[in-house]
């Protein structure tokens, strides 16, 4: 009979992982269409930027239910149930750790092989819009530099171990021998794990840039809200008003036949840009005072405030707890050389105090860390939106509804799948003990002065990624304290600045007019 319950809920919870797959893949196809220029989609851009924000999603999830897991196979008293006897148990993690390989190994054939390859294919394909086998093979010769990269990290961390016993007397041949037979030995684990940590420092960087941005500006944007479009099309006729009578006053100047001079051609050159500018943002705002998107937004008006408020209350909590995390690794870890790895809890934060709690209630503390990695996806997605892509001080591409182009979608998904590699060690720095044996207990008997441990707790196999090599940890605990700075700064900005503009980055002066036709469709 347990053995049926049992089968009974794990089936059940791989109906629900399959609708929750069939969720996201809609999700990223109204995502993506959403965003894409309608006159420069192309078929194989959009199907690549589906699928890697759908597998980007996919490995968040995975998290939570690796804790699930490892959970689900120990009783509350610390036994393990009658079914979960050691060979099912290896048959768990080692499904567990078979997905992380799937998904991971996605992620470096997305990252180094796919996106890069569709990237330059459409950049060659601007420049060059005859010859498709020359497009293809210039697309190819620079992905190639990926894939260079791609197999020297493999090759660094599947050959340069990190522990090798010191033998003075062993020959060149032992030691490469012992090379291999290290690797034989971890099935290609710490190569992957070593490819997978270079990624996720680079995704640490997005997430400073983008993610600790996104969590204050999308909290506050929604309470704030919008400026009222009557009211920007009142400021609007206004300008065009002026600039008219500042271009008929220079254009009176030469009704007698005396050509204008220099500087004023200049200026009537600047002043008509302006008048095309806002003329396109008289057709914008007229379209959407008079559509029905902006009536059901002003009716769900306190809805967004109630979650804005939510929001904010999550990234108050995970900025606290990030901070009290990284606070106790700073005054009880051994230091830089062990990656201010600390065993054990010595300064408590709220969700480390909050888990113990909703463990009590199954499966509330499954939905508070699915929750807080969502949450960590969506404000990164607000923030790049926000933001841009940028190279240091140079804006790339911009993100826009139905104006971005193919290029800028394929970074987008690739700066997601990076930000994504590192929401794991984000949660773990919020509640190590939590992440890495999830709601599990395990009993112990007393005798005299001994303690003996009946069973042993299992550990999730993302653990088994993100601490291999000590040196990425000591990155991510800096990379820790300014995701902290960034926000708090961020929640400066964003509260100093005032409401959007209701069709905030929706015109810019070096859009054309065509342009106009392909937002038409979501004001209506």
């Amino acid at each position: 009979a347990n053995m049926a319950a049992a089968a009974s809920e794990l089936l059940t919870g791989w109906c629900l992982f399959g609708l929750a797959l069939l969720a996201i893949l809609i999700f990223c196809w109204v995502y993506v269409r959403k965003y894409q220029s309608r006159r420069e989609s192309e078929v194989i851009s959009t199907i690549t930027a589906i699928f890697a924000l759908a597998i980007a999603l996919i490995s968040s999830a995975l998290l939570p239910v690796d804790i699930f897991l490892v959970s689900y196979m120990k009783n509350p008293n610390g036994t393990f149930k009658d079914w979960a006897d050691a060979n099912v148990s290896r048959q768990i993690e080692d499904t567990v750790l078979y997905g992380y390989y799937t998904l991971y190994s996605i992620i470096l054939f997305c990252v180094f092989l796919w996106i890069p390859f569709v990237y330059f294919y459409y950049e060659e394909k601007e420049e060059d819009d005859g010859n498709t086998c020359s497009q293809v093979k210039t697309a190819l010769k620079y992905t190639l530099g990926f894939v260079t990269i791609c197999a020297v990290l493999l090759l660094i961390g599947a050959f340069v171990p990190l522990d090798i016993p010191n033998k003075n007397n062993s020959t060149e041949w032992e030691k490469v021998k012992l090379l291999f037979e290290e690797f034989g030995s971890s099935h290609g684990l710490t190569a992957l794990s070593f490819s997978i940590s270079s990624l996720t420092v680079i995704g640490m960087l997005a997430a400073i840039t983008y993610t600790a941005y996104g969590m204050s500006a999308l909290p506050l944007n929604l309470i704030k809200g919008t400026t009222s479009a009557a009211y920007e099309r009142l400021e609007n006729t206004e300008g065009i008003e002026e600039v008219e009578q500042h271009l008929s006053r220079i254009k009176s100047k030469c009704r007698d036949g005396r050509p204008l001079s220099s500087r004023d051609r200049r200026t009537v050159q600047q002043l008509e840009e302006r008048l095309r500018t806002l003329r396109r943002r008289e057709r914008h705002l007229e379209s959407i005072e008079k559509s029905w998107c902006t009536k059901f937004c002003e009716a769900i008006r306190p809805l967004k405030i109630v979650w804005g408020v939510f929001f904010i209350i999550v990234a108050l909590l995970f900025t606290v707890s990030l901070f009290l995390s990284n606070l106790d690794k700073a005054l009880h870890s051994a230091g830089f050389n062990s990656g201010f790895i600390i065993l054990g809890t010595n300064l408590t934060n709220p969700l480390n105090m909050l888990l113990p709690v909703l463990q009590t209630v199954f499966p509330l503390d499954y939905i508070l860390i699915t929750t807080i990695v969502m949450y960590f996806i969506f404000t990164s997605m607000a923030g790049i939106r926000n933001m841009g892509i940028w190279f240091f001080w140079i804006r790339l591409y911009k993100i826009r509804r139905g104006k971005t182009r193919p290029q800028a979608l394929l970074f987008l998904c690739m700066i997601l799948l990076l930000i994504v590699l590192h929401t794991s060690y984000m949660i773990y720095s919020l509640a190590p003990q939590y992440v890495m044996y999830g709601s599990q207990k395990y009993l112990v008997q007393v005798r005299l002065l001994f303690v003996f441990l009946l069973d042993q707790c299992i550990v999730t196999r993302s653990y088994l990624f993100l601490h291999k090599f000590w040196f990425f940890s000591a990155a991510y605990y800096f990379g820790n304290w300014a995701f902290i700075a960034v926000f708090l700064i961020g929640l400066i900005v964003s509260c100093c600045k005032g409401k959007k503009s209701v069709i905030e980055g929706e015109v810019d002066e070096d859009d054309s007019d065509m342009s106009d036709d392909e937002l038409s469709v979501y004001y209506r």
